[in-house]
């Protein structure tokens, strides 16, 4: 029985230990945690901006094709108009310098002042896209007889903007540490840490003149040439940083 009590208080004794060490542990590693965020909380703390620019060349052209047929019957427009952006895109795709792809399709009936529908229109798009100016050219001239120019428009591609971009890098970040230093000597501070730093980008592009579309459109004797503008490419560094140790 003297043993047995003995166990008890022995494992009592061992419980109320496990007990303290249970929570010590993580009253300790909150503690360790805390202490790097209490010790950088008070150097000052600055946030700032900076970017780099470039215009750069639009290199692709996106011709917009488009055909619009009216009827009484709606299976005859659904059919014929079919019927011509099924021709017209197998010749596009066999050109290998130019990607083809459907624009948007409409149809929708026309009624007269008591409801009842009186004919239908259908309309639909074919858009060609290319590097090349010329081939993009010459292929909307061969397709203008069964579906005329209705859009032109240039951009830059996404390989020339990465391009741009990855040119831009660099200077965007050297016109970031001018300027936190520049606001770390303003403020007497001998020097600072970046804390967090964030990329972003941007373009602009300018209005395409449809001028020179309609005249590719009313020129079915020879393809037009194409030129595109320019875009400005911006590349911007967001972040804060530290300011250390006053002079």
């Amino acid at each position: 029985m003297y043993l047995f009590q003995a166990n008890r208080k022995w494992l009592s004794s061992i419980a109320a230990l496990a007990l303290v060490a249970a929570f010590s542990v993580p009253v300790q590693a909150t503690t360790d945690a805390e202490a790097p965020i209490v010790k950088e909380s008070k150097w000052p703390q600055a946030t700032l901006n900076a970017e780099a620019s470039a215009t750069v060349a639009q290199d692709t052209v996106k011709i917009t094709l488009a055909t619009e047929l009216t009827d009484a019957s709606q299976t005859k427009v659904t059919a014929a108009l079919g019927k011509t952006l099924s021709s017209v895109m197998e010749q596009a795709k066999a050109d290998p310098k130019v990607k083809a792809r459907n624009g948007s399709y409409n149809l929708y009936p026309f009624t007269d002042k008591s409801g009842k529908i009186t004919s239908w229109r259908g309309r639909g798009e074919i858009i060609l896209e290319s590097t090349d100016f010329e081939a993009a050219s010459q292929l909307a001239n061969k397709l203008s007889d069964r579906m005329p120019i209705a859009g032109l428009a240039f951009s830059v591609s996404a390989d020339a903007r990465a391009k741009a971009e990855q040119a831009l890098l660099s200077e965007a970040v050297k016109a970031f540490q001018v300027r936190a230093q520049a606001l770390t000597d303003a403020f007497g501070f001998a020097s600072y840490a970046v804390r967090s730093v964030e990329l972003g980008g941007s373009g602009a592009q300018p209005y395409q003149p449809a001028p020179r579309m309609m005249a590719m459109a009313a020129d079915k004797a020879a393809a037009v040439p194409l030129e595109g503008g320019t875009e400005r490419i911006t590349l911007s560094v967001h972040g804060s940083i530290f300011l250390h140790g006053k002079k």
